[in-house]
């Protein structure tokens, strides 16, 4: 059986991934992604789609609740 695949959104930096996802860009192309990975929101990663920390650098605020 597989992992519930869950996102978290982690205040003031990415979305934390994790479980069975395929990740697909518009064109269909597939990314290599591990059980755990981090997307960028911020804009501002050098490794789209993956976070790379930058968020930390520049102070990207975001904290949004449900």
């Amino acid at each position: 059986m597989s992992e519930k695949a869950q996102i978290k959104v982690l205040d003031n930096g990415s979305l934390r991934v994790t479980g069975d996802v395929e990740l697909v860009d518009k064109e269909g192309n597939v990314f290599e992604t591990k059980k755990a990975f981090s997307l960028c929101r911020c804009g501002h990663s050098s490794n789209k789609p993956f976070c790379d920390g930058t968020h930390k650098k520049i102070g990207f605020e975001s904290a949004p609740r449900a």
